[in-house]
C-alpha cells in the first residue's frame, strides 16, 4: 500500500482545525497545528509533503511563516497553499509572489480543499529532487551550493561536486575508480594525489559538520 502523504495544517480557528481532519483524514496522514511554535517544533521532527498555511494567526503572520520556510533549505521545498478569510487579490499575489505554490480562500468546500491538495501534490517539483540532506549537510542543485547547517560552503565547483556526491551515497564505501568515473567523468588512472587534496580541503570545510570523510585505506572513502 502507497505511504500516505503527510499534510500540515495551521489555523488559530478551531472549527476549522477540525474541518481539515475530517476532510483530509481518509486520505491524507494530517497534523493540525494552532501557532508558528507549534508548526516549528513538529518540523524539527518530521517534514510534510504540503502545508496549508493561515494568514491570520495570533503568534504571527502566514507570510512571516511563509518567509521563514522558503529561506530555510532544509525546508524550502515544502509544498505550500495559504489560506485566508481575505478575498483581496493584493494578498494572494503577495503570497504566490513569495512562494507559495497556491492560495485558497475562505469559506471553501471540502471537494475543493482535497482538490487543490492533490494537484498541488502532482505538480512536478524537479527542485526536490535536487535537494538532499546527510545529517546538518545539504546540497541546493539549483543553487550549487551546499549548506552546513543554514551556512552556505565556500566550495569550488568540484568540490562540490564530489561533497554532493558523497551526500547522495552516505554510508557506503566508495571506490576510488567509481569517483574518477562519476565525478571526473574518467575512469582511466587519474593521480591519486589529486582526490586526497580535494577531499582534505572538504574535510577542512566540514570540521563542524555531525557527518565526517573516512579513508578506507586502499580502498576509497565513506561519508559517515
Amino acid at each position: 500500500m502507497e505511504k500516505k502523504k503527510l499534510i500540515y495544517a495551521i489555523d488559530d480557528e478551531k472549527s476549522i482545525r477540525e474541518l481539515y481532519v475530517y476532510a483530509l483524514e481518509s486520505s491524507f496522514e494530517v497534523k493540525v497545528f494552532s501557532n508558528a511554535k507549534e508548526l516549528f517544533l513538529e518540523l524539527e521532527n518530521r517534514l510534510c509533503d504540503l502545508l496549508l498555511l493561515d494568514i491570520m494567526l495570533p503568534d504571527t503572520d502566514g507570510f512571516e511563516i511563509l518567509k521563514t520556510l522558503k529561506s530555510n533549505p532544509k525546508l524550502r521545498y515544502i509544498k505550500i497553499i495559504m489560506v485566508s478569510a481575505k478575498g483581496d487579490e493584493v494578498d494572494k499575489v503577495k503570497g504566490l509572489n513569495n512562494g507559495a505554490d497556491d492560495y485558497l480562500s475562505k469559506p471553501f468546500g471540502v471537494l475543493e480543499l482535497v482538490a487543490r491538495i492533490n494537484a498541488n501534490l502532482r505538480k512536478d517539483n524537479l527542485a526536490i529532487n535536487k535537494s538532499k540532506t546527510f545529517k546538518d549537510l545539504t546540497y541546493d542543485e539549483n543553487a550549487y551550493k551546499i549548506f552546513l547547517n543554514k551556512s552556505p560552503l565556500d566550495l569550488t565547483l568540484k568540490e562540490y561536486k564530489l561533497l554532493k556526491y558523497f551526500i547522495n551515497h552516505p554510508n557506503i564505501v566508495i571506490t576510488r575508480d567509481a569517483i574518477f568515473k562519476d565525478v571526473w567523468d574518467d575512469d582511466s588512472a587519474l593521480e591519486t594525489r589529486t582526490l586526497d587534496v580535494h577531499v582534505g580541503l572538504i574535510r577542512k570545510k566540514i570540521s563542524r559538520s555531525e557527518a565526517h570523510l573516512e579513508t578506507i585505506r586502499g580502498v576509497g572513502y565513506i561519508l559517515k
